[in-house]
C-alpha cells in the first residue's frame, strides 16, 4: 500500500510534487542566481525520476495483521530513507539510496504502533520515529551500525489530532504527528495558537520539534519547544512513558527534559499536552540599519537585557541583508512584537530608542497592526526578509540542481565571547570554502537571542564540484565545527544532532551523563531497536 493524503511530498527535496516548477523555470532561476552569485554551473541538472531508482530488495515483510498499514512500496521507501540536509539531498537527487527502509508504517493510534515495536523487537529490526522528515542533521536515515535484520521507518503523521483543549489552563493535548499548519487550524476554532514557527513548519510536526527540541522562529524568551512543553507521552519498548501534567515541579530530574531532544533513541512521542496561547491581535514591527553588524549585535544585547522580550529580533549582516533584499551595504534588524491584549507602539518606541543609542537608524516607517487593520504589521525591508525565509529551503533545491553548495551551521555563545567568536568562525569557514571550494560566501544572521547571549546563524554558499559535492561539503563541515566547538560554542542550537553532529556531540557532553544516557538507553530499549547511531552506539 502507498498512504497518500492526495499530496504527495518530493521523494528527493523540499515540498510537494506539485511545487516543484519546471525545468524551464529552474533553468531560468538558476541563470538569476549564478549571476548574482557569480559562481554555479552552466548546466542545470535534473533530479532522478522515481521509475528510475533501483532500490535494495527489502529485507522484511510485515505480518499479516500489520499489512494494512505497511508498505514497501518505491516511493515510500525513498521518501523516508533521508531527511533533508544538504547530504541528503545530493543523494537523493542523483537517486542513490543505499541504505531506505525495508517497510514504512504508518500508525494510525497508539494501538497499531504497539503492534509495530512489538513486530521489530520479535523481529530485531531497527524502528526509526518519522514525522514530517525535515532533519537537516542525518536524524531519520536508517544506515544501521551493528546487525539488524532490517529497518522499518515509523511515520506518524496520522496521529495529527487536537485531543483535547483545557481552556481554563491554557493547554492543549495534541498527537505527535500534527504538522504546523493541522494543528494551528484546529486551535484557531478554540481563538488559540501554540506560537511555534520553525522554517520547517509547514511540514514538520510537534513530536518531531519535541524530539529534536526544535526552535521557533520568535526570537526572545518562548524560543525553543522546551518552553512550550506541559508533559509528554511516548511508547517505549519497555512500556509507556508518560509525565504528570503540571506548571512546573522540582521533583528531581524532569522526564519531560529527558525526552526532549531525545531524537527518538528512548521512546516514539505519541503526543504531548502543550503551552497554547490567545491569538495575537496587535503587531508591530520595524527594520532598523546599522553601519555594522558588530554595531548592530550591541543593539541587540542591550535590547535583550532590557525585558522588553520582542517577538523577533533578528540581525542580519550585510550580506545576508543584501542576499534576501532586504537591505543594501547596512546591517539589518528585524524587529516585531505581538500581543493579544495591548496596543504595540510604546513597546516598539522604547525598543527603537535602544537602537538609536547604539547607533541604529529607522529603515522606512515603522508597521503597526490593529485589530480590525488590513496592515499585516510588516514594513518592507521585514517583509523582504519574511519571503526570503521562507523560500530558502525551496531555494536550496534550486542551487543544488545549479551546482551550488548551499549549507548552514548554526550554534550559541555568550555575550562576553561574542564578537571574538563570530569573527573567528566566519574566517575559519571562509578559509575552507577557499581551500575545498575555489571560492564562496559565509554570511551571519542572529536567530534567538537571551540576556546572557545570541544563537549566531551562518549561511554557506560556494561552487560544488559535480560528482563531489559529498567530499566538499564533509571538509567544510568539519571546519566549520571544529571551529564552533573549539571556541566554545555549542554544536547546534536548534537544529539536533543526528548523525552529522555525533563527533562533535560527544565532545561536548560530559562523559558522565553520557554513561547516564547509555543506561537510561538500555532501560527503556534493551535491544537498542530505536533509531541506532543516533547520539548513542547501539
Amino acid at each position: 500500500m502507498t498512504v497518500t493524503s492526495g499530496r504527495r511530498r518530493k521523494f528527493w527535496g523540499w515540498g510537494y510534487e506539485d511545487q516543484q516548477p519546471a525545468h524551464e523555470e529552474v533553468v531560468e532561476a538558476a541563470a538569476g542566481i549564478r549571476a548574482h552569485l557569480g559562481f554555479g554551473a552552466e548546466e542545470v541538472e535534473r533530479p532522478v525520476e522515481l521509475s528510475a531508482l533501483e532500490l535494495p530488495p527489502p529485507r522484511l515483510a510485515p505480518p499479516g495483521s500489520l499489512a494494512e498499514i505497511c508498505t514497501s512500496d518505491t516511493y515510500e521507501r525513498a521518501s523516508h530513507a533521508y531527511g533533508r540536509s544538504y547530504r541528503d539531498l545530493v543523494r537523493a537527487f542523483r537517486g542513490r539510496f543505499d541504505h531506505p527502509p525495508d517497510v514504512v508504517a504508518h500508525p494510525g493510534d497508539e494501538r497499531e504502533l504497539e503492534a509495530v515495536l512489538e513486530w521489530c523487537a520479535d523481529e530485531g529490526a531497527a524502528a526509526i520515529p518519522f514525522g514530517g522528515g525535515t532533519s537537516v542533521v542525518g536524524g531519520v536515515e536508517p544506515a544501521l551500525p551493528g546487525e539488524y535484520a532490517g529497518a522499518v521507518t515509523i511515520d506518524l503523521r496520522r496521529l495529527d489530532r487536537v485531543l483535547e483543549v483545557d481552556p481554563v489552563s491554557r493547554a492543549a493535548r495534541i498527537q505527535a504527528g500534527a504538522s504546523g499548519p493541522v494543528l494551528e487550524e484546529q486551535l484557531r476554532s478554540h481563538g488559540l495558537t501554540l506560537r511555534h514557527f520553525p522554517q520547517s513548519f509547514e511540514l514538520s510536526t510537534l513530536g518531531g520539534w519535541i524530539a529534536t527540541r526544535a526552535g521557533g522562529h520568535f526570537a526572545t524568551l518562548y524560543t525553543h519547544i522546551d518552553d512550550l512543553v506541559e508533559s509528554v507521552r511516548a511508547l517505549t519498548p519497555s512500556g509507556p512513558w508518560e509525565s504528570r501534567r503540571l506548571p512546573g515541579s522540582g521533583a528531581g530530574p524532569s522526564p519531560d527534559r529527558m525526552l526532549i531532544g531525545s531524537e527518538g533513541i528512548l521512546g516514539v512521542i505519541t503526543e504531548a499536552w502543550v503551552r497554547v496561547q490567545e491569538r495575537p491581535r496587535f503587531k508591530a514591527s520595524a527594520g532598523v540599519g546599522f553601519s555594522s553588524f558588530e554595531q548592530g549585535a550591541r543593539a541587540v544585547r542591550a535590547l535583550s537585557q532590557s525585558g522588553l522580550h520582542p517577538s523577533n529580533c533578528r540581525l542580519l549582516d550585510p550580506g545576508e541583508a543584501a542576499m534576501t533584499g532586504a537591505a543594501q551595504d547596512r546591517a539589518l534588524l528585524v524587529l516585531g512584537f505581538e500581543s493579544a491584549h495591548h496596543p504595540l507602539d510604546s513597546w516598539l518606541e522604547l525598543a527603537l530608542e535602544c537602537c538609536r543609542d547604539h547607533g541604529g537608524e529607522l529603515q522606512g516607517e515603522p508597521r503597526i497592526r490593529a485589530p480590525g487593520s488590513e496592515e499585516d504589521g510588516r514594513g518592507e525591508a521585514e517583509g523582504a526578509w519574511r519571503g526570503a525565509f521562507l523560500r530558502a529551503p525551496y531555494l536550496r533545491d534550486t542551487m543544488l540542481a545549479a551546482g551550488i553548495l548551499s549549507e548552514t551551521f548554526e550554534t550559541a555563545i555568550t555575550w562576553d565571547r561574542f564578537d571574538e567568536f563570530v569573527a573567528g568562525a566566519r574566517e575559519r569557514a571562509e578559509a575552507s570554502l577557499s581551500e575545498v571550494c575555489g571560492a564562496g560566501s559565509v554570511t551571519c544572521r542572529l536567530t534567538h537571542v537571551y540576556p546572557d547571549g545570541a544563537a549566531p546563524y551562518f549561511t554557506i554558499l560556494a561552487p560544488a564540484r559535480r560528482g563531489s559535492e559529498l567530499e566538499q561539503w564533509d571538509e567544510v563541515k568539519a571546519a566549520a565545527s571544529e571551529a564552533v566547538l573549539g571556541a566554545g560554542g555549542t554544536i547546534t542550537h536548534h537544529h539536533a544532532i543526528g548523525r552529522d553532529h555525533r563527533r562533535w556531540y560527544d565532545r561536548q557532553r560530559p562523559e558522565p551523563f553520557a554513561d547516564a544516557l547509555r543506561a537510561a538507553k538500555a532501560a527503556v530499549d534493551p535491544q537498542a531497536l530505536l533509531n541506532p547511531g543516533v547520539l548513542l552506539d547501539p
